[in-house]
């Protein structure tokens, strides 16, 4: 099944938010839980599967140079591959923009941070300071 990668323009706290981010989820990323269709802050996208069902979201907050990166699987579907899928998406998101590096910073709500550490770390990240980081590649290949 593919993914598709959505950007939302003026993205707000909807239906498929309120859906995904349980207090578990709320916690692993440091968010107070907005009011139905408030506007959130930061750059976001979603990540839907064939049928449009809402399987995930990425979102990016760039500032001098760097990204802090942030993404949520739905808790059914984690195993997927959908984290992969959306931390790809991520960094192309930081290299189009010329951003140095992506990083995250774990809150100390996360329910299960040493497996978040873990999963990061096992994809490219290493610690920095207060956060973890991964460089931005900016080789894109394209076909002639």
């Amino acid at each position: 099944m593919a993914l598709h990668w959505t950007k939302e323009n003026a993205p707000r706290w909807d239906v498929d938010k309120q859906r995904l981010f349980g207090p578990d989820e709320l916690a692993a990323v440091g968010y107070d839980q907005p009011a139905p269709g408030s506007f959130i802050a930061d750059e976001w996208w979603r990540v839907t599967d064939d049928y449009g069902t809402v399987v995930g979201y990425g979102w990016l907050d760039s500032e001098w140079g760097d990204a802090e990166i942030t993404f949520l699987v739905d808790p059914a579907r984690r195993g997927a591959g959908i984290g992969e899928f959306i931390l790809g998406r991520l960094e192309d998101e930081a290299a189009e923009r010329g951003l140095n590096y992506v990083y995250n910073v774990i809150p100390d709500t996360h329910p299960d941070a040493s497996w978040m550490r873990h999963w990061l770390t096992s994809h490219g990240f290493f610690p920095g300071t207060g956060d973890l980081r991964r460089q931005v590649s900016h080789a894109k290949t394209t076909a002639s």
